[in-house]
């Protein structure tokens, strides 16, 4: 049903096809300090797990009930199987996921808790991805998104990281190269580098991974990646993975113009078959897992910016997929505009009920001057003729 004063969508590329399944809310993460999961014994308030089911169930309700509802279209999401989680992950360590499961959970590692339901949620997150890109490689849409949880891109082949469980982006990208796409673009917008996806595809030059994130180094065994420009892949996937560390601050100007100057023309050389934008909106100004500062209007301009580039190159072939964003309220306001942006609609149909933000965009630009001179200086692609 329509809502007044908003057409309904007459066409596929009108529409977001969303692939969303309720079971993903059994993902019980607990509270505790932050994400630690502890009680040290003296305070009065346990704050939940930043990756809670709120978080999510209000970008549902947004979507559902939000002016962007008359362009949604929505699809139920399925669990995957063993056979598809081995097409990025190995035997190895979906056995040690299972057998934690069986065993009642534990923590896999750190902040990242495996607790009753939290297996079955995983394999729903990843199946209703594989959905998703499926809808899109059989031609029923061109646009779809991935609403899931537990969250994927830090999931390394071999191992959990960073609330992650299974690698959903990852996985996505093998069934399109598997079901015949030539070429895959990884555009990842979440605060944290996507060191799980430019891992599984670092020898590939098949996938181009590009990774927006602030320069927070490795955090640890499970996240030995530091996420610098000089990790560009290995082998045949030298120059395919390419990392954008931004200041601590970047905010609307910043992102666009690194969206502009760095992701476009990598886009425009590589020339993929579809494109997979992997979305967190803890890169905001509010949320409590990072050190960004977009806002509503900056997301609307990432999400028209990839729009743009899937309809030149990719025949408008789009996977969105969901990550992080950890700020109950606002995350679900961004997932909202960064729809609008993709859906190219003339006006914001929500206003921003937070920012403005002051920004100042010069240093920013200093450091995404440098990156693209070492880009240009490094990798194949990129070198000018």
């Amino acid at each position: 049903m329509s809502v007044p004063g908003q057409p309904f969508p007459t066409s596929s590329t009108d529409c977001i096809n969303v692939f969303w399944h309720e079971g993903m809310l059994r993902h019980d993460t607990g509270r505790g300090v932050f994400d630690s999961g502890i009680d040290p014994g003296f305070l009065e308030v346990l704050e939940k797990h930043p990756e809670n089911s709120e978080r999510v169930r209000n970008i549902v309700s947004i979507l559902r009930r939000g002016p962007i509802s008359p362009h949604v279209s929505w699809h139920s999401g399925r669990p995957a199987n063993i056979p598809e989680l081995l097409s990025f992950h190995s035997q190895a360590y979906i056995n040690t996921l299972v057998e934690a499961d069986k065993n009642g959970g534990k923590e896999i590692c750190g902040g990242t808790f495996l607790n009753p339901g939290s297996f079955d949620a995983a394999l729903l997150a990843a199946g209703t991805t594989l959905s998703a890109m499926k809808h899109i490689l059989d031609g029923h849409g061109k646009l779809a998104y991935a609403l899931v949880r537990p969250p994927g891109h830090h999931a390394q082949p071999t191992q959990a990281d960073g609330y992650c469980f299974f690698n959903n982006a990852g996985l996505a990208v093998q069934l399109a190269l598997d079901s015949g796409c030539r070429k895959v673009t990884v555009i990842d917008i979440d605060v944290h580098y996507g060191n799980g996806t430019a891992e599984g595809f670092y020898w590939s030059d098949k996938v181009l991974t590009m990774s927006l994130h602030m320069n927070h180094g490795s955090w640890g065994p499970s996240h030995p990646q530091n996420g610098t420009v000089d990790e560009l892949g290995e082998g045949e996937g030298f120059g395919y993975n390419l990392n954008i560390p931004l200041p601590n601050g970047t905010g609307d100007k910043g992102y666009e113009y690194a969206m502009r100057e760095l992701v476009v023309p990598a886009v425009q050389k590589f020339e993929p078959d579809v494109i997979v934008l992997v979305i967190g909106q803890d890169s905001s100004a509010f949320d409590p897992n990072g050190r960004q500062c977009l806002t509503m209007d900056g997301y609307r301009e990432i999400g028209r910016i990839v729009r743009s580039l899937a309809d030149r190159h990719c025949g408008g072939r789009l996977l969105i997929v969901q990550e992080g964003g950890y700020h109950v309220t606002y995350s679900a306001y961004c997932v909202h505009a960064t729809l609008e942006g993709v859906l190219n609609l003339p006006l914001p149909l929500l206003s921003d009920p937070i920012a403005y933000y002051p920004e100042d965009e010069a240093f920013v630009v200093k450091v995404i001057e440098s990156i693209k001179q070492y880009q240009r200086n490094t990798v194949p692609i990129l070198k000018e003729d």
